[in-house]
C-alpha cells in the first residue's frame, strides 16, 4: 500500500515514515523547500515538495495514494504568529481534506491533540466528552479545535477519516521535552515549574503505531486518545531520578512564576522574542488540566504501549547518548 504523510520531516512525521518503511508501506512525504530532512536520513521514502496549502501540489502527491496521514502543524505557544498557525492548522487541513475527498483516498488518519477537549477541570474524560471550556486558552488551542471540527465536518460528507488525540509525545529527537531532559541528565536542572502539573504521556514510536493500527483497523469517524498513562510532572522527574541518581529539581513557588511570566511577556513582544515563560505557559502550567482515558485505543484497535518508565528511559538514553 502506499501511504502519503504531511509533516513528514518533523519529530512524529518522520517516526511514522520510517515505521510505515518497516512495515513495507511505500510512503510519499510532503516538505517544504526549506524544511530541515536530518530526520529523514536512511528513510526511503518519496519526497513531495510544496506547500500543505496548495491543492495542485497535493493533488499530484495523492495520485495512487491509499492511506493518507496528516501530521503537518505549527505548535507553539506564547507569542506565536496566528496569521500563519491559522493557515497552517486551519487552512492547511481544510486543503488536504478537500484533496483527500475528491482523490477517493482509503482512508485518513488526523494527528489531533487532546487539547481539543479543553480544559477538563481535573475530571478524567473519554472520547465521548463535550468540550465544556467556551474560550480557548491560546492560538494552538483554537486552530486545532477548528481544524478537529473541519475533520468531524469531512467524515459527515463521506470522507473516511479517523481522529488520534495523542498527549505529551516523548522519545528520541523530541524537540520540546528532550532538551529538558538532557539538562537533567547533566545535573544542570536545579529549579522547574508546575510540578503539580499532570500530564499524560506517550512515547513518538507508540503514537505512530497507534496511527497505523488506526489506519488498518478503525471504522471511519473514530476518534482515539493516545495516551500511555499520567503522571505529575514532579513524579516524572522522580522517575528520571530513579534512573540516573539525579535528584528531583526544586519548585519554584507558583506566585514567582507568575511575576517572571508577567515581566518576560511585555519584554517579548518589544523585541518579537517568545519568552520560555509567559502568560500563556503560565496558564497552562498552573490554571488548565486536561485529564485523560486512553484504554479505547487498547481496547478496540489491541494497542499496546510501552510503560511509563520505559518512555522515560529511552527518553534518557537519547538525551545522554
Amino acid at each position: 500500500m502506499k501511504a502519503f504523510v504531511t509533516g513528514v520531516n518533523g519529530f512524529t512525521g518522520s517516526h511514522l515514515a520510517k515505521l510505515l518503511c518497516d512495515r513495507g508501506y511505500k510512503v510519499k512525504g510532503l516538505v517544504r523547500k526549506s524544511s530541515n530532512l536530518s530526520r529523514l536520513q536512511n528513510c526511503d521514502i518519496e519526497l513531495i515538495y510544496g506547500d500543505i496549502c496548495d491543492r495542485d501540489v497535493l493533488k499530484k502527491a495523492l495520485e495512487e495514494v491509499d492511506l493518507v496521514f496528516h501530521l503537518a502543524a505549527y505548535v507553539d505557544l506564547g507569542l506565536v504568529d496566528e496569521a500563519k498557525m491559522e493557515r497552517v492548522n486551519v487552512e492547511g487541513t481544510r486543503a488536504i481534506l478537500e484533496v483527500s475527498k475528491a482523490s477517493g483516498i482509503a482512508k485518513m488518519i488526523y494527528c489531533s491533540t487532546i487539547g481539543v477537549y479543553g480544559d477538563t477541570g481535573g475530571q478524567i474524560i473519554d472520547e465521548t466528552f463535550q468540550r465544556q471550556q467556551k474560550d480557548f486558552s491560546s492560538a494552538y488551542d483554537r486552530t486545532k479545535y477548528q481544524a478537529q471540527q473541519l475533520v468531524n465536518e469531512f467524515y459527515r460528507q463521506g470522507l473516511p477519516v479517523v481522529s488520534v488525540m495523542p498527549a505529551g509525545i516523548l522519545g528520541p529527537d523530541d524537540p520540546h521535552f528532550g532538551p529538558i531532559i538532557k539538562l537533567f541528565c547533566l545535573g544542570k536542572l536545579k529549579f522547574w515549574v508546575g510540578g503539580d502539573r499532570v500530564t499524560g504521556i506517550v512515547h513518538v514510536d507508540d503514537l505512530a503505531d497507534a496511527m497505523i493500527l488506526a489506519a488498518e483497523q478503525s471504522r471511519s469517524g473514530e476518534h482515539y486518545i493516545i495516551s500511555t498513562g499520567e503522571l505529575k510532572t514532579r513524579d516524572m522527574f522522580a522517575l528520571l531520578g530513579q534512573k540516573t541518581g539525579i535528584a528531583t529539581p526544586k519548585d519554584l513557588p507558583e506566585f514567582i512564576v507568575r511575576i517572571i511570566g508577567n515581566i518576560l511577556e511585555p519584554i517579548g513582544r518589544l523585541f518579537s522574542w517568545n519568552p520560555p515563560i509567559g502568560k500563556e505557559r503560565v496558564h497552562y502550567l498552573y490554571d488548565r488540566c486536561v485529564r485523560i482515558d486512553g484504554s479505547k485505543a487498547r481496547e478496540k484497535l489491541g494497542w499496546q504501549p510501552r510503560s511509563l518508565a520505559e518512555t522515560l528511559q529511552d527518553s534518557i538514553q537519547s538525551s545522554v547518548g
